[in-house]
């Protein structure tokens, strides 16, 4: 059962439970914030009756763990289980031991930092193999008997628990606020989702691939992919070249080409993460880093 687990995944889980929970308590619960998903369940009943969310959050989705184990796979449900748990320690915890952050007239910053802290501690449970439970639980069991695609069930199920939040106990203005706290974390989800590390795509058609290619082999110690490619107007066959550099790369990249044939035609792309040889393993296969 525990095959596979890796100790960093459980140590980056518990601390992306940390910075998830700090967001909730000292942003939302402190300015009266909603929150999407099963979280902002959590809040709702905290505002109306002053319900613990470290415990709600417990109750809420320990059923769907019962329903859901299958579809998550044994390590999934493990991190999934433990991110939980973990979010619940620490809303305990902070809201036992408080930070005064007295941001109560200025609720651009309480958005902002809710979206924040909120988006940066869900990317890292989420990058490292966890999930909270709750609607992503709920999502794949409709993907799979209803059809509905994930992001469609996600985002009903947040409109529909923001909508209640405002119409039961935040007001317009408030419920606007957490409108921005959502959007900002979801960005903030992707972001660590998609990796921090941003590299640049090269696509390369030229009548000099093969010198373009040695140059860039040997100038850049970087490889490159050759495809074969043909001209839909001409017909005529030609290789087409592909290149993943550093950002701090690119300038040279271009250069090279452009000594060697200025008027090659080459689209650049921005690739969010880079796995593979020369960026997370070095020549031997071995990793740069673990």
């Amino acid at each position: 059962m525990l095959k596979g687990l890796r100790l960093k995944n459980i140590l980056f889980i518990v601390l992306g439970a940390a910075i998830f929970s700090f967001g909730i308590v000292h942003f939302n619960m402190q300015n009266n914030l909603g929150e999407g998903g099963f979280t902002g369940i959590t809040l709702l009943l905290y505002f109306l009756w002053e319900w613990d969310p470290a415990i709600s959050n417990i109750i809420l989705n320990v059923p769907l763990f019962f329903i859901g184990w299958k579809f998550l796979g044994e390590n999934t449900f493990i991190y999934t289980i433990l991110g939980t748990v973990m979010v619940s320690v620490f809303l305990r915890i902070f809201q036992t031991y408080q930070f005064n952050v007295p941001l109560e007239n200025d609720m651009t910053l309480v958005a902002l930092f809710a979206g924040v802290f909120i988006g940066v501690g869900l990317g890292i449970i989420f990058r490292f193999g966890g999930t909270t439970g709750g609607v992503d639980i709920i999502a794949r069991l409709v993907n799979k008997y209803v059809g509905w695609s994930m992001g469609r069930t996600m985002f009903l199920f947040d409109f529909i628990v923001i909508a209640t939040s405002v119409f039961v106990i935040l007001d317009l203005v408030e419920g606007m606020y957490t409108l921005v706290a959502v959007y900002v974390g979801a960005r903030v989800i992707d972001f660590l989702q998609e990796g921090a590390y941003s590299a640049k795509g090269t696509t390369i058609i030229s009548g000099k691939s093969n010198e373009i290619a040695e140059k860039i082999l040997t100038s850049m110690d970087r490889g490159v992919t050759v495809l074969d490619g043909r001209g839909s107007f001409s017909g005529e066959k030609r290789d087409v070249l592909y290149c993943v550099v550093a950002r701090n790369e690119i300038v040279k990249l271009k250069a090279i080409i452009n000594s060697i044939d200025p008027h090659a035609f080459v689209a650049v792309t921005t690739v969010h993460d880079v796995l593979g040889e020369g960026f997370t393993l070095d020549e031997n296969k071995n990793p740069i880093q673990d």
